[in-house]
């Protein structure tokens, strides 16, 4: 330590130098730290989910869920808990790593295994391995509705131009569609008429599948196709593509019966229109239909930026979905996000105003509150950098620690500062020769040796908090590391930054000043409280042991959680149906109960989503919905 001053001392104006090149370099830093509400508190996890669409959730847990949760997956190195659930067409299995574990070693493994999906019957699709995601989750909800534009028509829009230019988005790791209607050609059959035409339905789905280039059919003889190949010329050779010319409902109602000679076509013996699938899932975006389109973002992504990436994505889309709205308000946190640090930064200004009125009070010397304010703001820069050089986020939890080591960090500015103020005039009074070097190296050398104690044993104090797990790790830890980042700048600071600005801007023969008047009316009230307590210490005790006490009685009726209480703009209502209600019954109470929320006062926005997305963060079935408010 005596070290560290007497360099600070001797090099004070190249101390100088490094602090204001911190604060410069910190603060343009930090503009490009992640920002979010929450810190990453989930474990490593792989999810893996399997499509099985017109498979019911029994069928679902036998023949998927159980091979691939028992057989497959099970074992993974690292692996911690596995658990699974199965809805009608879909099987989702959750492995949960150990803490610690990294994520993309873990979903190597969950890979290798993963290729040996095979051995599965053949009656879903290949697995899928979804997209890590932050702890948030989501982290923007897009409403797509129409007046003129059909469902398919913006369904396919949806698919096939707004997702993949969002996935493109860096930070964005997935993009799940509520109420997606696939454009499909459908042969609807009606055994009455197949009767009266003596055609059988093997006959009219050996047409159907022969009528397309590729079919999914192994019977028939599209399941085979063959290449397009080329034509030789004497000068060239012309490629062959084959163009399908069956793109209306029309022309597929034109393709002729097999075995018929041409006399039956499939408009004959059933109706063939241009609709949609089965919905697994619909969303609600107002008083029109529409889709719903969910965002999430990758782990320790900046959810400002993603948010600014999606919606400059969106803009510039814009031009080419005529007719289309596009509604970025459903669900939107970086709202939260940007309201919250806007109150942030105005109870800083709020904050270094009155710390600089009430420096100048109590310290009664420009010159000595301009050090200690200037100090503050450079201890907390230092600390935010460390943690923006560590890949942390900025979050409630870290500027909570800042907070809570606030007392320590401005006892740390003034102390020193005040201190070297007395002894200067002490010097001066007593006509010392020494140097301002000296008396300030003594002065500091005097205050710090109790402080450094001090903040060592704050610092044991709360080291038991690395050692927690679960939950409590992922919220605790960053709220110490940041208090411990920032005790360890104050000492720092006080040790290096603020010796030699005392020894630059205070003056070498500081004269006695008398003290402030606010600090003598403190005093003064002081004086007569301890006066009278010390006359009376029964009191004190008796005083001292009633809010022990009534500490000890309040204790069990305290709130217990470890998750803060935010004051928020979106609030999300979850509804349950009796199992086995209809998607349209679903849709219909899910559309009333947002026409009835919507009347009420402070609500602006409603959106809502029933069922589930394919490859989205909901594993329900149609009987479920949720229901997202934005006052």
């Amino acid at each position: 330590m005596r070290s560290i001053v007497a360099a600070s001392l001797k090099s004070r104006l190249l101390v100088a130098a490094l602090a204001v090149g911190l604060m410069v370099v910190g603060i343009i830093q930090l503009r490009t730290m992640p920002i979010d509400v929450l810190p990453e508190f989930t474990p490593p996890y792989v999810e893996v989910q399997t499509e099985a669409l017109g498979l019911s959730a029994q069928e679902v847990e036998q023949l998927i869920t159980v091979p691939m949760e028992q057989d497959l997956l099970n074992g993974v190195p690292w692996l911690k808990t596995i658990a699974s659930k199965s809805v009608p067409g879909l099987s989702s299995v959750l492995m949960t790593f150990d803490t610690g574990t990294d994520l993309v070693k873990a979903r190597q493994m969950v890979t290798e295994r993963m290729a040996q999906a095979f051995a599965l019957p053949h009656v879903s699709k290949p697995p899928t391995m979804l997209q890590p995601t932050s702890s948030t989750g989501r982290v923007m909800m897009i409403g797509l509705s129409s007046q003129n534009v059909s469902m398919i028509d913006m369904g396919v829009q949806a698919r096939w131009t707004i997702v993949p230019r969002l996935m493109g988005v860096p930070g964005v790791a997935n993009v799940s569609i509520w109420g997606q209607r696939d454009r499909q050609l459908q042969v609807q059959v009606e055994p009455k008429r197949l009767q009266e035409q003596h055609v059988s339905l093997l006959q009219v789905l050996e047409s159907t599948g022969n009528a397309l280039w590729v079919s999914s059919l192994s019977f028939v003889e599209a399941s085979t196709p063959g290449t397009g190949g080329f034509i030789d010329t004497a000068q060239q050779r012309l490629g062959i593509r084959h163009i399908s010319p069956i793109i209306t409902a029309d022309g597929l109602s034109q393709v002729p019966v097999e075995d018929t000679d041409g006399k039956l076509r499939l408009g004959d013996v059933a109706t063939v229109v241009e609709d949609h699938q089965p919905l697994i899932g619909d969303a609600l975006t107002g008083d029109q239909p529409g889709l719903l389109l969910v965002g999430e973002k990758f782990p320790a992504a900046n959810a400002r930026e993603v948010t600014a990436g999606v919606e400059e994505a969106l803009a510039a889309m814009q031009p080419g979905l005529p007719g289309i709205t596009v509604d970025t308000s459903v669900y939107r946190p970086a709202t939260f996000i940007d309201m919250a640090f806007g109150n942030v930064t105005l109870a800083l200004i709020i904050g270094f105003v009155l710390r600089l009125l009430l420096f100048g009070a109590l310290l009664f010397h420009w010159r000595a509150a301009a050090i200690s304010i200037a100090t503050l703001p450079l201890v907390y820069v230092a600390a935010a950098y460390v943690l923006y050089l560590r890949g942390a986020t900025m979050n409630a939890m870290v500027l909570a620690g800042f907070v809570i080591a606030l007392g320590v960090v401005i006892d740390d500015a003034i102390v020193d500062v005040e201190h070297v103020l007395r002894r200067l005039a002490t010097a001066r009074r007593n006509g010392s020769e020494k140097s301002a070097a000296a008396i300030v190296y003594e002065a500091v050398l005097q205050t710090r040796g109790a402080m450094i104690y001090a903040t060592l044993i704050m610092l044991f104090v709360i080291a038991p908090v690395f050692f927690v797990g679960g939950l409590a790790e992922a919220f605790f830890q960053p709220l110490v590391q940041a208090y411990v980042l920032a005790l360890l700048a104050a000492m720092l600071v006080a040790l290096t930054v603020t010796p030699a600005l005392c020894l630059l801007v205070l003056p070498s023969t500081q004269a006695e000043r008398p003290a402030a008047p606010v600090v003598a009316w403190l005093q003064r009230r002081y004086e007569r409280a301890l006066t009278r307590i010390a006359g009376r210490p029964r009191w004190l005790i008796a005083g001292v042991a009633v809010l022990f006490v009534a500490g000890l009685v309040g204790v069990p009726f305290l709130s217990a959680s470890l998750l803060p209480s935010f004051k928020e703009r979106s609030l999300l209502v979850h509804l349950s149906a009796a199992p086995g209600t209809s998607q349209p019954e679903m849709s219909r109470i899910a559309d009333r109960v947002s026409r009835d929320l919507r009347v009420v006062p402070g609500v602006s926005q409603v959106g809502a989503h029933v069922g589930r997305a394919i490859q989205g963060d909901q594993v329900v079935n149609v009987s479920s919905a949720e229901l997202t408010l934005t006052t």
